[in-house]
């Protein structure tokens, strides 16, 4: 699919300055590394730029940038944001810092992006963002939407799944639990989700920067190419683990007594993502179809 990808927009995105804000966190490198195949230079906007070194390699000589910058702090994405032709916002938080990233920050973003002049901006939320959510990070994400689109009218805002790939804090949390318990417990086993691809949701970016004009004003949901309930996605973690203890589906009230305990160490789930759970993660429409971009299975990575 990289391949496809760099000769579909080979001369589209030729030496356009894409700006990460987030750069360098989990779906930031791999929206990096997609962008920096498609030609574009990168510029990768972090609290600490140092985190994103490991990423300069991967580019040509010059092609990746590091700078600093914060979302919470508007004054300070101004200079990093300059002659910006795109900006990606991908800065997002769980807990206390929710409001301040998911929402105020996303409108920093958007406003800085605006102000210097951005083509596109492409804001990634999630699944159930909501302003009438009742979970932190559901409302907060809802109400960034709300001020980017306010901000930016003609920003694309994608809204994945939960995402899967080689250095996610989802999958690899669950897949330590089934490597090493003999009994796994499972809260909201019937929940439905859609587990999607990470460099899926990159080459959805890149096809959101590359044609503003198709995309910008959009809100696009990414979702898989299967619907499994929360029990199956154990299931299949086992399978490709090779180890398959006893899954256990633990009634919502047992669920909810853990989840209350989620600020202690060791805890699976916090009480935030317990009201996550309580609402189906699958998206209303095929976004990746819309966007161009095929799917792939949780089983062929996993």
């Amino acid at each position: 699919m990289g391949d496809a990808l760099e000769q579909t927009f080979e001369g589209v995105m030729k030496d356009r300055l894409v700006t990460l804000i987030g750069g360098g966190g989990f779906v930031g490198r791999y929206v990096a590394q997609a962008l920096l195949k498609a030609g574009a230079r990168v510029r990768i906007v972090q609290r600490d730029p140092r985190s994103a070194w490991f990423l300069k390699p991967l580019g040509g000589l010059g092609q990746t940038q590091c700078d600093a910058g914060n979302v919470r702090k508007p004054d300070s994405l101004a200079r990093p944001l300059a002659g910006s032709d795109a900006v990606v916002n991908l800065a997002g938080a769980f807990g206390r810092e929710a409001d301040a990233v998911n929402a105020l920050g996303a409108e920093n973003a958007a406003k800085a992006a605006a102000a210097a002049g951005a083509r596109a901006f492409v804001q990634i939320s999630a699944i159930g963002a909501d302003a009438r959510a009742q979970s932190d990070y559901g409302r907060s994400k809802g109400e960034g939407e709300a001020l980017v689109r306010a901000t930016f009218p003609a920003a694309t805002i994608l809204r994945p799944s939960f995402i899967f790939g080689r250095e996610d804090q989802f999958v690899n949390r669950f897949a330590g639990l089934i490597a090493r318990a003999p009994v796994v417990p499972v809260l909201r086993g019937a929940m439905r989700m859609q587990p999607v691809y990470v460099a899926d949701v990159a080459a959805a970016v890149v096809k959101a920067v590359a044609d503003p004009e198709q995309f910008g004003g959009k809100t696009l949901e990414l979702g898989g190419p299967e619907v499994i309930t929360f029990t199956q996605f154990h299931q299949r973690l086992s399978d490709a683990i090779g180890r398959h203890p006893a899954l256990v589906e633990l009634p919502d009230f047992a669920g909810a007594g853990i989840a209350t305990l989620g600020f202690l160490p060791g805890m699976p789930i916090t009480w935030d993502q317990w009201l996550m759970l309580q609402t189906d993660n699958v998206a209303a429409e095929d976004g990746l179809a819309q966007l161009g971009v095929a799917p792939t299975l949780l089983g062929a990575v996993a």
